[in-house]
């Protein structure tokens, strides 16, 4: 026999569907939801509070400013220039060879912190000084130089290196630490000499100088626990 002249039974889960989407249970459950609107609406009418509405809520927005731009009105119209580039190297053409590697003098470790992580950085600021001799800095509440967040610094010798970065890799407590070496480029080291434990972060350093004397490490700390090792 063919499907047309056959009766299709529905299985009882498409039944259940069928009599829940059916008209008359639509319309059931859509008077149910006035109903219990209506109550609602009676009982806030009844509070003398106003019933607001979503065809007559309107959103509140302060008056416009009066006045002129002071960018004036035909900014639109400048070109878009192509800036200065400031990649160390870079500025007339690529590079024709690599800088030596003993243009570093020594290192910097900055570590951010904030008011929920405050505890994390003073305890790893007492971990690294008890174990290595490093040029402690000051506790900097306050943006500081190109550092844009609170931090504090250490800095430490060449030979430190291949120590300090797994170390600090180990026991960061997932502070965002930025290494960076010291040459003659400060504005380079900032930027793109850099190395991160955890996640980067915006370090503003355009404005710094390109050439610079290099800064001297003199250490003010002394190891007093021994470093562990497995």
């Amino acid at each position: 026999m063919s499907d047309e002249g056959r009766i299709i039974q529905n299985t009882e889960e498409d039944q259940e569907w069928a009599d829940l989407l059916s008209p008359a249970r639509r319309n059931f459950m859509i008077s149910a939801g006035l109903t219990a609107a209506g109550l609602t609406a009676g009982n806030i009418e009844a509070s003398g509070q106003d019933i607001i509405t979503p065809a007559s809520f309107k959103p509140i927005v302060p008056p416009p400013d009066v006045g002129k731009s002071p960018w004036g009105y035909e900014t639109i119209k400048e070109p878009t220039p192509r800036p200065r580039s400031i990649r160390p190297g870079e500025e007339n053409g690529l590079p024709k060879a690599p800088r030596p590697y003993t243009d570093i003098k020594s290192y910097h470790a900055h570590f951010y912190f904030d008011e929920d992580s405050y505890e994390k950085a003073a305890l790893v600021r007492k971990w690294s000084i008890e174990r290595f001799p490093v040029e402690l800095g000051n506790w900097n509440l306050q943006p500081r130089g190109p550092h844009v967040t609170p931090s504090f610094y250490f800095g430490f010798t060449n030979d430190l290196l291949p120590i300090l970065v797994p170390w600090l890799q180990l026991n960061s407590l997932g502070l965002t630490i930025l290494l960076h070496p010291n040459t003659d480029d400060p504005r380079a080291d900032h930027l793109y000499y850099t190395l991160w434990v955890n996640r980067s972060q915006p370090v503003n350093a355009y404005g710094m100088p390109k050439q610079a004397t290099v800064e001297k490490i003199f250490p003010n700390t002394k190891p007093t626990v021994k470093l562990e090792i497995s």
